[in-house]
């Protein structure tokens, strides 16, 4: 992907990488730091990575709280074997796709969950197989818009893969409406079925990441040759 993005970033106007995980984290995952003009906007927007340097503000006090307090709502409500808490420092993740049966133990935990991250004044992002409590007011749509208006873009392609891109999707839509051009991209896991809520909203679908890879590819390809 970094190669794709080194030359893409050097025809158009931005590339900006949104993600939940820690900006930080992302650049060291997908080997961004080599790559010139690339923004990875953190934990849905919260933090911004650029130029090697990461901006933030201060965590939300809820994301302690609930960090501690996960270990005996999972205990007291009889979560299974394989459920497991991820530390994003921003966010606590509760995961379930290592339990014999995710999908009925995802939805065991919504509702003590919520009610956790409630009582703390934050939100639940659900994703595939996991269960995100994190600050309100930060998501995937807001981030990008924010983005894309900092920058002054006339188009956009924005490609995602699970329930935390429809509110990117969403934002498409609407930029859309203001006259902006936009692309909309839905990333599904080989032999797995992609996301149906981006398939369905989507103007292309493409196999997984690899997929993504070959289209950003050609795409760089296409506008360096012209």
């Amino acid at each position: 992907m970094a190669g794709a993005l080194r030359v893409l970033a050097a025809e158009v106007g931005a590339v900006v990488v949104v993600t939940g995980r820690p900006a930080a984290l992302a650049v060291e995952y997908g080997g961004l730091a080599g790559v010139p003009g690339v923004v990875v906007l953190g934990h849905y927007g919260a933090e911004r990575w650029e130029d090697g340097e990461v901006s933030a503000p201060e965590v939300h006090p809820g994301v302690a709280a609930v960090r501690e307090a996960l270990p005996g709502v999972l205990a007291r409500v009889g979560a299974p074997e394989g459920v497991w808490l991820e530390d994003k420092g921003r966010s606590v993740a509760v995961h379930t796709r290592r339990t014999e049966a995710p999908e009925e133990v995802l939805e065991s935990l919504r509702a003590p969950v919520a009610e956790l991250a409630a009582g703390h004044g934050l939100v639940v992002e659900p994703g595939r197989l996991v269960l995100e409590l994190r600050p309100p007011g930060v998501d995937k749509g807001a981030a990008l818009t924010g983005f894309l208006r900092e920058r002054g873009a006339r188009s956009v392609l924005y490609a995602g893969d699970d329930l935390g891109d429809v509110a990117a999707f969403a934002a498409v839509e609407e930029l859309r409406g203001e006259g902006v051009a936009g692309l909309l991209v839905c990333s599904g896991a080989v032999g797995d079925a992609p996301v149906r809520e981006l398939a369905d909203r989507a103007d292309l679908v493409v196999p997984g990441p690899a997929g993504v890879v070959e289209l950003l590819g050609a795409l760089g390809a296409e506008l360096r040759a012209r």
